[in-house]
């Protein structure tokens, strides 16, 4: 027999994935409580790419669960909710030498092994669909059925058919735990009770979990431009470097006391009219600034591989910090030893994308239902020094 829904919960950070845990708990009518550091998308989700993707995944959990976000994005838009937000577009990865070529050929074999719906265009046929492309394009992988939303008008939307009112300011000093379960927590403003706890707050989750070793800040550098709505009508969907796909997890770095840097590109167009141009995998947690050199190669490898941006303005530069988990997965799922907590957090540069999905998940655990994805490989249980602050 199923237990029914807990009556109250609160909710620690509001990022995507704490909005998306607070709407669905509000959406069965559980009264929630968001508990929030500073702002609401302030951190990781406001300084994301806004890729809903699977364009860079390979086969495992990580690619079924983005497959699964991206069809919650869908069912999401489609009953009305995304439904200004979700832009549905493919990713084409493209390739500009023969060593990205070669790498491109595999990717895209594993993709379609998946039953990801992928199309390779030859050179002559790239030139032909993607015009504005630099003819040094050797070839390119059409990934299906992709899509973009701005992280920051996501949160807002999902709190505001929530109905919610986020407790800024208010960070979690610990949890109250009590025979085990969690029976609230305590803020710098006093102390809250609920019937269940969710953790969303990503590298704040830290202290809570006594995970300090296992979460990795992971900067990413971006860039917008000014509108160009000839450039960006002639683009059919976001451009992936090939050299993204050898970028991720290939931090490099020459100088010593220097942190790790590993560059890709990502060349979306947004809805706007304008270009989000990414960017940086950097191994720290500096978040506040950009550094010219970081911009310098980003822009001169638009140029290269779109021409036309070179006519097109830089408007902003911004940078923020993902958290990482070490093994790289998120956690997702039931604290080990608290029957009522639960964290879903750690999802580096996918939050986008898995951050509704992974809340809706854990909300449904919360409720005694089955998940909408498989949790046993995020299971947060596979790391054996949890030890919750209490």
């Amino acid at each position: 027999m199923k237990s029914r829904p807990p009556r109250s919960a609160i909710v620690i950070g509001s990022g995507i994935s704490g909005a998306a845990a607070a709407y669905f708990l509000a959406r069965r009518g559980v009264d929630v409580e968001v508990l929030e550091a500073a702002a609401p998308a302030a951190a990781a989700t406001g300084a994301a790419d806004g890729a809903v993707s699977v364009a860079s995944k390979r086969p495992g959990p990580m690619m079924e669960a983005a497959l699964r976000g991206i069809r919650l994005y869908r069912e999401l838009a489609g009953e009305g909710l995304f439904a200004d937000l979700f832009k549905l577009r493919s990713t084409f990865i493209v390739a500009s030498s023969e060593q990205e070529a070669q790498v491109l050929h595999a990717h895209a074999d594993a993709l379609a092994s998946t039953g990801v719906h992928t199309e390779r265009l030859s050179r002559a046929e790239t030139a032909r669909r993607f015009p504005v492309l630099s003819p040094n394009t050797e070839m390119a992988v059409e990934v299906h059925g992709e899509g973009h939303a701005i992280g920051y008008r996501i949160v807002h939307r999902l709190l505001t058919a929530a109905g919610m009112t986020v407790r800024r300011d208010e960070p979690v000093r610990r949890l109250l735990v009590s025979g085990g379960r969690a029976e609230g927590v305590e803020t710098s403003r006093g102390i809250l009770k609920a019937d269940a706890v969710i953790l969303a707050a990503g590298s704040g989750s830290a202290h809570l979990l006594g995970l300090r070793d296992t979460f990795a800040p992971r900067k990413g550098q971006l860039l917008v431009t000014e509108r160009a709505p000839q450039l960006n009508a002639a683009m059919p969907g976001a451009i992936m470097s090939g050299r993204y796909l050898l970028s991720k997890g290939s931090q490099k770095t020459a100088d010593a006391g220097k942190p790790a840097r590993g560059i890709g590109l990502v060349i979306d167009p947004l809805t706007t009219g304008q270009f989000l141009i990414g960017g940086t995998r950097e191994d720290t947690d500096n978040h506040r600034t950009n550094d010219l050199d970081a911009v310098s190669r980003i822009l001169a490898d638009a140029v290269a591989l779109v021409p036309g941006l070179a006519e097109v303005r830089l408007l902003r530069s911004f940078a923020g910090v993902r958290t990482a988990v070490v093994d790289g997965l998120p956690l997702i799922g039931r604290l080990p030893g608290l029957e009522n907590t639960y964290v879903t957090t750690g999802f580096e540069g996918d939050g986008i994308c898995l951050g509704p999905v992974a809340a809706k998940a854990v909300v449904e655990l919360a409720c005694d239902e089955e998940p909408s994805i498989d949790l046993a490989a995020f299971d947060p249980a596979r790391f054996a020094g949890i030890e919750v602050a209490a």
